[in-house]
């Protein structure tokens, strides 16, 4: 029997390819910058203290949640989204290219000023991005535009560190800029064109204000789900951070460490946000949140067994299958979750503040994980991320079980 796609369906895949643009126009730039600037600073011979000045550049997608409800406030209607996108993603790209034009050798912190205007326009525009994405699809198309967002996220990764760091070195500084940018504007293009997009009028009385941020963790209700965010990934998130250099303490060189964690591993994370969509299509929310807490809890569990053998790199790979596909999975749970717990008239803020939780959990687990792995050792580590993936799997049969039952 033939499927033919509805007209409905065509609607929402192109609304969804639409996002996928402006997503991946996020993170193309800014991995491809984190990677560039430091592999160019140090051969321009600059210190590490200087190149390390290159992370407070990302304060602005650490922050952004304390404009996030003026952008909120302004975007009412379809149109000013739109206008709104369109001028940081103008912003954005400008930068980009202005980068180009600059000798890092000689103007490094004019760059890093231009760098700051790039991230400070691309936190901005993300949080548009978020809030129209909640209005334009209904709560059971959540998880399929947040496996946009991963999969962008993912793509990103892939082409900002990978390709367009070869091209860096064949082309140089002055070309890849220019094109990076010329490219990031591209990817708005569709959202200026698609007609399709529709959302919803908001009441008057539901506009943003400016404390909402904060309003936001006075609800009851809302303090097991914060919890939640807290916990989901803390299972995975310390492999991750020391996954190469396990590597490296198993033998493995640059080469072997940037194609199999770098290049399989990120096309895994981006074939797998997909999947784990359709996953919570067919067995609903409920089921899914169990399901990858119990696969977090198997990833730990591998490495853990890893400890006790001489791990070959048949063996090594599965695990980081294993956990990039925990990853890309729990990913898609958490931010769909999120996304359902937004407030009208507070998406984008709501939302913002929600990955803010999240990234706040992952880089404190980043850091504390490395002490953590030098004083009790790999295998002390994977312990610990065992009994957090443990209470996690239980905090969600627990809280989200009790939830049901009161409905």
């Amino acid at each position: 029997m033939n499927y033919k796609s509805s007209p409905a369906d065509n609607v929402r895949n192109i609304n969804l390819a639409t996002f996928f643009c402006l997503y991946i126009a996020q993170f193309i730039p800014s991995t491809f910058i984190s990677t560039a600037m430091q592999v160019t600073m140090r051969q321009a011979n600059y210190g590490l203290a200087t190149i390390g000045l290159l992370h407070l550049l990302h304060l602005p997608w650490i922050m952004k949640f304390l404009w996030s409800p003026m952008v909120d406030r302004y975007c009412g209607r379809l149109t000013h989204y739109k206008r709104f996108i369109l001028l940081m993603e103008s912003i954005y790209a400008l930068s980009i290219i202005s980068i180009g034009f600059f000798d890092v050798s000689k103007n490094v912190y004019f760059i890093f000023v231009l760098i700051f205007i790039a991230m400070f326009a691309s936190a901005t525009q993300d949080i548009a991005t978020d809030g129209l994405a909640v209005r334009a699809f209904r709560k059971g198309d959540h998880s399929a535009v947040n496996s946009m967002q991963s999969m962008g996220r993912y793509a990103g990764a892939f082409l900002g560190s990978g390709v367009c760091i070869v091209m860096l070195e064949h082309y140089g500084w002055n070309v890849v800029f220019p094109l990076l940018g010329v490219l990031t504007f591209l990817m708005i293009v569709p959202l200026q064109l698609n007609r399709d997009i529709h959302i919803e009028e908001r009441q008057q009385k539901h506009r943003a204000k400016y404390m909402d941020f904060v309003w936001f963790f006075k609800r009851r209700e809302i303090i097991p789900h914060v919890i939640f965010l807290l916990l989901y990934f803390m299972g995975i998130i310390g492999i991750i951070a020391n996954v190469r250099p396990y590597m490296v303490d198993l033998g493995f060189d640059m080469k072997e460490i940037g194609v199999w964690f770098g290049m399989v591993g990120t096309a895994t994370s981006f074939c797998m946000a997909w999947v784990g969509h359709l996953l919570i299509r067919r067995v609903g929310m409920y089921r899914a949140r169990i399901l990858v807490a119990v696969m977090i809890v198997t990833a730990p569990l591998y490495f853990l067994l890893l400890t006790f053998t001489t791990p070959t790199l048949p063996l090594l790979v599965a695990g980081l299958l294993l956990v990039k596909t925990c990853h890309a999975f729990a990913s898609i749970v958490v931010y769909t979750t999120a996304m359902d717990c937004v407030r009208e008239g507070r998406e984008g803020t709501d939302f913002t503040v929600q990955v803010v939780v999240v990234h706040f959990s992952s880089t404190l687990i980043s850091l504390i994980s490395g002490g953590v792995g030098e004083w009790l050792d790999y295998r002390g580590l994977y312990l610990i991320e065992l009994s957090i993936a443990i209470v996690s799997l239980i905090y969600v049969l627990w809280v989200f079980r009790r939830k049901t039952v009161q409905r």
